[in-house]
């Protein structure tokens, strides 16, 4: 049965190729995989740490994960300070922040983070960081000079735009300084190594258009293709076409954590983001998705968050199991980018066992389309359903996922039919299967799912023209 998904998924990656002209070429020609160090370590990840979970990644790797990403601190000598002068931020004489040898010793001598670049791409995998976008305080401070050119930091600075939520850095300007400082950085990420670059404070509080276009051009200009993700949501939908011009993916949400649904005081804004809000947000977005652009829902809050995750105490991921398929069912048939929060050295069997689910990452890497349906039968009360497929013909392979958003059980009866985007009389349903245990439901009569509270189940249908 597995060699049958197998099959199955790369017809589908064939399908959306054929209708996507140079996919193949493309960046982010489909969603991206990977892991990302905040949910497990916040500010502390170190390159043992790093190593231990880009070696379980590379495990994964036959199932689609490749992208590793050290996110925020990995320029900071003591990321448990609680100031950033106490942090200690390290930055070369031209004031580009470098890896903090103590915490990343194969950066030493001037290395940089080209190293341990090459160590990931030895095993088959892509390697990313994170920066807050702008350039560090004391740089401007220092008015150290911009590297090829004769400005100083102090021309390239906007003190007008620091991040109200990160003290590290000043904005930067909209000028011939600003683009010289980006292309200075990128040209040294280029060297190192990167695939993938997630610029933070910049896609919302507040929205730095300018910062995004100058970023895009000095990666354009290092010849070097690189992921540009954005960061933090909620990106505002009025944007999406222009960051969709620059960025291959974007935040829609502020960070996501595991909870169902969390309290917020009134203009107190929506972090933390619960998993129930991520229904209305995903489908919002639904129609900016395609390839080379993918709305972001954040990463997956699932499995071992420790040592010292980005927000709370080290813990098991607060999701109950039904939560924690609901998430990843709702990311993988909405073409989210799958980016994994876990520990994944303390990856546990059940976490392991979604993300080598075959035919269910199939449906996020190779879908031609997806999107929620709007017109359900009567009796369906509080439950969410999907649709995704290969091909928009008629008579096409199916994915439905359906999410009971109550706090109840919910039993489902109802005919395939009775969905508003089915096939209707000109097709016959050849098979249903369940994606999550490989089983097979009778296809000739009404179907009846049970759902848990805040479940979820998806099934593929197989189908042909009717006779």
């Amino acid at each position: 049965m597995q060699n049958r998904i197998f099959f199955f998924a790369a017809i589908l990656a064939t399908a959306v190729l054929t209708a996507w002209p140079g996919a193949a070429q493309q960046l982010a020609a489909s969603p991206p995989m990977g892991w990302n160090s905040w949910d497990a370590y916040g500010l502390t990840i170190d390159e043992a740490g790093y190593k231990a979970n880009t070696s379980v990644l590379a495990e994964l790797r036959p199932f689609g994960w490749e992208y590793s990403v050290i996110d925020e601190g990995w320029y900071m000598h003591d990321p448990f300070a609680g100031t950033v002068p106490a942090r200690q931020y390290v930055w070369n004489q031209y004031g580009l922040l470098i890896p903090d040898q103590g915490r990343f010793p194969s950066s030493a001598h001037g290395a940089g983070f080209k190293p341990l670049a090459g160590w990931v791409h030895a095993r088959g995998l892509k390697f990313g960081i994170h920066i807050v976008r702008g350039i560090p305080r004391q740089v401007v401070a220092a008015n150290l000079p911009i590297e090829g050119t004769s400005f100083h930091a102090r021309e390239a600075a906007d003190e007008t735009s620091p991040c109200p939520w990160d003290h590290g850095n000043w904005g930067v300007k909209d000028n011939a300084a600003g683009q010289a400082y980006y292309d200075s950085m990128l040209k040294l990420y280029a060297a190192w190594g990167v695939d993938y670059i997630k610029v933070d404070c910049i896609s919302a509080r507040p929205y730095r258009p300018t910062e995004i276009r100058q970023i895009a051009e000095a990666i354009r200009k290092t010849g070097r293709p690189m992921v540009l993700s954005l960061s933090p949501g909620p990106t505002a939908l009025q944007d999406a076409e222009e960051v969709a011009r620059y960025a291959q993916l974007w935040r829609i949400a502020d960070d996501h954590w595991d909870g169902w649904t969390f309290k917020h005081e009134p203009g107190a804004g929506e972090f933390p983001f619960g998993l129930k809000d991520e229904f209305d947000r995903i489908a919002a977005w639904s129609r900016y998705t395609r390839p080379g652009a993918w709305p972001d829902p954040d990463m997956l809050p699932e499995g071992r968050l420790a040592p010292h995750p980005g927000w709370g105490q080290p813990r098991q991921s607060n999701y109950t199991p039904d939560e924690q398929r609901t998430e990843f069912t709702l990311w993988a048939i909405s073409r989210a980018p799958l980016i994994l929060g876990a520990n994944l050295a303390k990856l546990d069997t059940y976490t392991r066992s979604m993300l080598t689910n075959k035919a269910l990452l199939a449906v996020n890497q190779h879908a031609a389309f997806s999107h929620p349906l709007e017109h359900l039968p009567a009796n369906f009360g509080r439950t969410r359903v999907w649709e995704a497929g290969a091909a928009t013909t008629p008579c096409a392979p199916r994915t439905y996922a359906f999410f009971n958003l109550d706090d109840k059980p919910s039993t489902l009866t109802f005919a395939w039919n009775d969905l508003d985007a089915s096939p209707g009389g000109a097709c016959r349903i050849e098979r249903v299967r369940n994606l999550w245990d490989g089983s097979s439901l009778d296809a000739s009569g009404p179907a009846q799912i049970a759902l848990p509270p805040h479940g979820s189940a998806v099934f593929s249908l197989s189908m042909a023209e009717a006779r």
